[in-house]
């Protein structure tokens, strides 16, 4: 008679799916909690401690870990002195282990007490369910409810588990034991970057291509830290593309750093338009005033509710994907006419800690660039003041200026972008295209600058372009070059002291 031992912590299903053992001849093995529910869905059940000899201790932390179980997993079917020793000691095998673990991460999420959590780390779950996976040439491992239909299906069409099914099973297992113990060292560790960061991905959905149509992709969300890829919730359209998140998500982050309400329209993972509005109505039509062109096949991102006139507005123009914290009814109501507009409802509170990128064989992890700069730390220092609008256009101007991609120049004007310049390999170059982009809306614009000018031609451009004031973050060895020149056109310049690139 085969043989299956069932302990999990999450019962969803266990009863039918035994019962489905039951009639495929299976003797069912338990542990206490799991074999009270079985017996009483009417499930036969043989308990865990009738094969040990041994009874549940320490409230209920030591059960399975003993021989009788554990050679019954782990037993060679192939070889002789593996079976000569189960037959000597009366320990008979099996051939399916059904676990799944304490739910560790829902302690964290909830915020239970260091006792309470600690409670919540399984030992003997993942003792079975890696000895399982190891002997996996004979033993079937299930982790999930989400298995049992498959599972039953092929057993009562094969009669066992196919070796490919088998070694499938197995790769569940581990990956599912690594990502537990992945949670408990991060709730352990509270360094930022720690000797060895163990991190775990699941797979949220596949996604229509890569990068590009040829290409292949696929979304994972970082289990412990979802941020905006594990908390975002789609409610129309299309799938997404791989360009597609990071343009969103580039849009998301941008927009959060702006006061309310305001809106961010991006292309290509930089800001093309950016602006504060009464409304979100208003804040995206001065957005799309910067720079109507590129916005064209964009995504937009509003950090306040959608409304139908804002929705109303951005159904008029091709827009690839709409990011928000909320949708009034009518704004849902006017998009669902645009069946391939995808919407992404997302929460403002769920950003991760670290950021990461990735390289060929690496991670570069460093800590989000969010938040104001302080202005305590700024400095005028040109014999102009910026006078208090031009303070306000800086601040603004500088909080888009941290999302568009280096060399970075954000012109702006009464909290609105006129001009981005972005990508260059010159400063002064992405000045000029940022000038170019303004036109005459330059005039009595301000500007910021990512990085600081290594020489006095930026300030030049700018000047000639109609910009009032500047700025950026100082540190150039030519600094005195570069203020001379603005003080020659009459300009105000703030210094940071804080740099912005983003590549």
């Amino acid at each position: 008679m085969p043989r299956a031992l069932v302990s999990v912590y999450d019962k969803t299903g266990v009863a039918e799916f035994c019962r489905g053992l039951v009639d495929l001849g299976y003797e069912i093995v338990s542990t206490g909690a799991t074999a009270r529910h079985l017996r009483e869905a009417g499930v036969p059940v043989t308990e865990v401690s009738s094969l040990t000899g041994f009874p549940e201790i320490l409230g209920g932390r030591v059960k399975t870990l003993h021989p009788a179980v554990h050679a019954g997993i782990l037993a060679d079917r192939a070889n002789p002195e593996h079976q000569r020793e189960l037959e000597e000691r009366g320990i008979v095998p099996f051939d399916l282990v059904v676990v799944n673990l304490y739910p560790f991460r829902e302690a964290v999420a909830r915020g239970a007490s260091e006792g309470e959590t600690l409670e919540m780390v399984d030992i003997g779950g993942p003792a079975m369910l890696r000895a399982a996976a190891k002997n996996h040439r004979w033993v079937g491992v299930v982790t999930s409810p989400g298995d049992y239909a498959g599972v039953l299906e092929e057993l009562r069409v094969r009669g066992s588990l196919s070796s490919s099914t088998r070694r499938h099973l197995a790769a569940r297992a581990f990956a599912h034991t690594a990502s537990y113990d992945s949670a408990i060292a991060r709730w352990l560790e509270d360094e930022l970057f720690p000797e060895r960061l163990v991190l775990s991905f699941t797979l949220r959905q596949p996604l229509r291509y890569g990068e590009n149509p040829h290409q292949r992709g696929a979304l994972y969300t970082l289990d412990d830290e979802p941020g905006f890829a594990g908390s975002f919730r789609q409610l129309q359209g299309k799938e997404l593309s791989f360009v597609n998140m990071l343009d969103a998500e580039g849009a998301w982050n941008a927009v959060l750093e702006l006061a309310r309400p305001a809106c961010v329209i991006v292309k290509h993972t930089t800001p093309c338009g950016a602006a504060l509005g009464a409304s979100s109505a208003e804040a995206y039509s001065r957005a799309l005033a910067s720079d109507p062109v590129s916005a064209y096949g964009g995504i937009v991102a509003f950090n306040v509710e959608v409304d139908g006139e804002a929705a109303t507005r951005v159904a008029e123009v091709f827009t690839e994907v709409v990011v928000a914290p909320g949708f009034s009814e009518e704004a849902l109501g006017i998009f669902s006419g645009k069946k391939n507009l995808r919407l992404l409802l997302a929460d403002p509170e769920k950003r991760g800690r670290r950021e990461y990128r990735g390289i060929d064989g690496g991670l570069l992890v460093q800590e989000p660039d969010r938040g104001p700069d302080p202005q305590a730390d700024m400095r005028v220092v040109t014999r102009r003041e910026p006078s208090p609008e031009e303070w306000g256009d800086l601040l603004f101007a500088m909080a888009v200026c941290r999302a568009v991609k280096s060399n970075a120049i954000v012109l702006a004007r009464e909290r609105a972008t006129v001009g981005v310049g972005a990508g260059q390999m010159s400063r002064v170059d992405s000045v000029k295209i940022a000038g170019a982009k303004a036109g005459e809306r330059s005039r009595g614009a301000v500007m910021a600058s990512d990085a600081f000018f290594p020489f006095r031609d930026g300030v030049d451009a700018a000047a000639e372009a109609g910009v009032t004031a500047v700025i950026q973050p100082g540190g150039s060895v030519r600094d005195e070059e570069v203020i001379a020149a603005a003080d020659e056109h009459g300009m105000a310049m703030v210094f940071t002291g804080r740099r912005h690139f983003r590549h």
